[in-house]
């Protein structure tokens, strides 16, 4: 069964939706801290090396804005020096007042000790987020008492706040791996995950528990790992610890659990009773760090040529030994490594993004006095090696291998080993028999798969859960056209808004996932017919004022369906043990329509008034529809700290993916058009006007993402062309005006077509 004509292509989405202005990677933020006393690096100093608590700021400014009695105190482990002058700084902003800065409250500060580069965390955090959840990052000039520190590293904190926004969860155990006296030659405790027997005491010298409980869990999880692996998915997100291992491995960043000291990395126990892993401290990314924990890289050759499978047959690192043991999650971590490399270091995009990094920086740099390291260093080592003199930052005589250097070598000789040079299993032509089907409806997936063994699908029906695994058939009785032709199929029955899929095939060598990033990125299933929650506001100064001029917080919905909906049979909370908090009115909601209800906590002043208010600190809002002998969860959000006039919404209307506008767009479309169309360098869609089908051609080496979207902001279909292709598209939705969005790495462009 081939297909001739898209319906439905390759649409890739991952959940993100976070305020980045201040992690913004084309900019430099200025944060100026203010002490009343002079002799505060002493007091600093006393406080790092005493009860590590905080030190009172008269003030902070970031970017302009001042917030007062803000605590402040230094950071670190080998970057720490009470004798040097720039100090790693942790700024929590609540301490002694609740200020918040763009959602956020606590900002860690890293000072380049061990990077002659200034990009080793930063460029590290980029490349990780397209694989996992995982922190933002960027650069700040700080100074204190009118004086500039230097420049640093800005990374955002791994704390509940971050669990909220990624994970919609922030109160099950959570554990920062990292031994709490600090990891060294002389430690003999690592948070390496191997089993202690159930004494909880055992563990204490290498976890630090960072919830109120937990221990019960994580030996719960050590055991697992190392006595009952059959059952290790119902206790770990393995895709994710695959792609963390991966990503340790490939950037060769061995201060991590993939080195000596197992470390630098938090696990979160979601609502699923799964851990997730989170990584974090990649200041000696990019080979800075040389102890595995069984030898010692000291040359860059070494660190070039470390073992893709160092570690698979130790059992001091029980997550590299036991998942690589299984074959199935020894083919997706090879199929994760090779996708990390082809994407960013074998086509040399890593360097660019490096290079546009060391630009943005690069007066900075100059004007730091206090780095550890030359001008010189810094522009050199981008490429080349760096080999400090004894005294001098990290071990005397030790070399920082160049970025270049190391990883343009290592890329080369990883894709060069027989792991990577097999046959991988080929995926294409990705098709759902109806991207908006209703709720209850039967689905079938198809692809197009050759060099494979075995073919799954995963999927789920919400961001909060885990993705299930179910094998896929090429046999003629999946809806899959005929017996062995090369099509798998498999039916899905929609029970949700969305459902989000991937395809994993794999053959006796290598696995391969579609899309490449998956679990972390997926395709997309929107159910029709739905009443969302579009966009909140939950601190509305002066955005938009209701019917008796008070500014309340506000909640948008959507009716993404072509009936009108009945508002009567639904209810709106913002708690969801208390479902039935608030009926909303009884009216219809137009198809395609919006209904903007006031959480203004009084019911008397109209009938849209909610009878509770939303709280800027972050909570949950939950949206549920009574069907006579159930209540259903229609839509819900858990959602982290708000910014006063900033809402928080779908990316467009009805998206999985929630962003911040600060244009919010209450009562209205989130998918805003106000721009000028764009000659596209090469990109082709003929004939416009057009009947059902359009020719897109795409002559050019990039690959593109193309979502189409109707005059009203409702998105009809995405679609991916890769480099040189062509590929018609067929158009089933209403005549009228289509929005042609063109996505690719640097740039959105939009085209205007008829569809007559």
């Amino acid at each position: 069964m081939k297909k001739l004509i898209l319906f439905i292509s390759l649409s890739f989405f991952s959940i993100k939706g976070r305020a980045q202005a201040f992690y913004d990677l084309n900019s430099i933020q200025t944060i100026e801290i203010t002490f009343a006393q002079s002799n505060w690096d002493a007091l600093l100093d006393a406080e790092k090396a005493g009860n590590d608590g905080y030190i009172m700021a008269q003030s902070v400014s970031i970017n302009g804005t001042i917030f007062d009695s803000v605590g402040v105190k230094y950071k670190g482990n080998s970057t720490y020096n009470p004798n040097q002058t720039k100090n790693p700084f942790h700024i929590e902003l609540d301490t002694y007042k609740d200020h918040i800065y763009e959602a956020y409250t606590d900002i860690k500060l890293s000072n380049a000790y061990n990077d002659p580069s200034f990009v080793r965390e930063v460029l590290s955090y980029q490349i990780l987020r397209q694989y996992m959840d995982a922190p933002l990052s960027n650069y700040a000039n700080v100074y204190v008492n009118g004086n500039l520190i230097g420049l640093y590293s800005s990374s955002e904190a791994v704390g509940k706040k971050f669990l909220t926004s990624r994970f919609a969860s922030k109160r099950n155990t959570f554990i920062k791996c990292n031994p709490p006296a600090g990891a060294g030659p002389g430690t003999t405790d690592y948070p390496s995950l191997v089993y202690l027997g159930q004494d909880s005491s055992q563990y204490y010298a290498a976890y630090e528990m960072k919830s109120d409980a937990g221990w019960k869990e994580l030996i719960n999880l050590c055991d697992t790992l190392s006595n009952q692996l059959s059952a290790i998915e119902s206790i770990l997100d393995v895709d994710r610890a695959l792609w963390m291992l991966a990503f340790n491995n490939v950037l060769v960043n061995l201060d991590s659990y993939s080195g000596a000291f197992a470390q630098n990395y938090y696990l979160y126990r979601d609502d699923n009773q799964r851990f997730l892993s989170i990584v974090w401290d990649l200041n000696e990314s990019f080979g800075r760090f040389s102890m595995t924990g069984t030898s010692n890289l000291s040359t860059t050759q070494q660190k070039q040529q470390m073992n893709h499978l160092l570690h698979s047959t130790d059992a001091g690192f029980p997550l590299i030994k036991q998942l690589l043991s299984v074959p199935m999650y020894k083919r997706m971590y090879l199929a994760h490594i090779k996708t990390m490399i082809q994407e960013n270091f074998a086509d040399g995009s890593y360097l660019n993004t490096a290079q546009n990094l060391q630009t943005l920086i690069d007066a900075s740099v100059q004007a730091d006095g206090n780095k550890f390291y030359t001008y010189a260093n810094f522009t050199s080592n981008l490429m080349s090696d760096v080999t400090t003199s004894g005294g001098g930052p990290g071990p005397g005589g030790s070399a920082t291998p160049g970025i270049g250097n190391l990883m343009n070598a290592r890329s080369a000789y990883l894709l060069a080993q027989s792991d990577f040079t097999q046959t991988e299993p080929s995926i294409s032509a990705v098709l759902a028999s109806n991207i908006t089907p209703s709720i209850g409806q039967t689905v079938t997936i198809t692809a197009d798969i050759t060099n494979e063994n075995a073919v799954y699908l995963g999927y789920r029906n919400a961001s909060t859960l885990g993705f299930s695994r179910i094998p896929m058939y090429d046999d003629g009785m999946h809806n899959d056209g005929a017996a062995n032709d090369g099509v798998y199929g498999v039916d899905l029955t929609v029970s949700s808004p969305t459902i989000q899929y991937y395809i994993y095939a794999e053959n006796s060598s290598i696995g391969k996932f579609s899309p490449a990033r998956a679990e972390h990125e997926f395709h997309l299933i929107n159910a029709a017919g739905q009443l969302v929650i579009n966009e909140f506001m939950a601190d509305n100064d002066n955005v938009i004022a209701d019917q008796n001029g008070g500014y309340s917080d506000w909640i948008e919905l959507h009716n993404n369906s072509n009936d009108s909906i009945w508002l009567g049979d639904y209810y709106l909370t913002d708690d969801i043990s208390d479902a039935i908090q608030w009926k909303l009115p009884s009216e219809n909601i137009a198809p395609g329509g919006f209904k903007l209800i006031w959480a203004s906590g009084d019911t008397s002043i109209a009938n849209n008034h909610a009878n509770f208010k939303l709280s800027k600190s972050g909570e949950e809002i939950g949206l549920f529809l009574d069907n006579g002998s159930s209540l259903d969860t229609a839509d819900y959000i858990s959602f982290g700290a708000q910014t006063t006039n900033v809402s928080y919404g779908r990316e467009y209307d009805a998206s999985p993916n929630w962003i911040f506008f600060n244009t919010s767009t209450p009562n209205s479309s989130n998918a805003s058009f106000g721009v000028e169309e764009v000659k596209l360098s090469g990109l082709q869609f003929y004939p416009n006007p057009f009947s059902d089908i359009v020719n897109v051609l795409n002559p050019t080496s990039n690959q593109v993402e193309v979502e189409v979207f109707s005059a009203q902001g409702q998105l009809i279909a995405r679609f991916q062309i890769g480099a040189f292709e062509s590929i018609r598209y067929s158009d089933q939705a209403a005549a009228g005006l289509r929005i042609m969005v063109v996505r690719t790495k640097e740039t959105t462009e939009v085209v205007r077509l008829i569809r007559l």
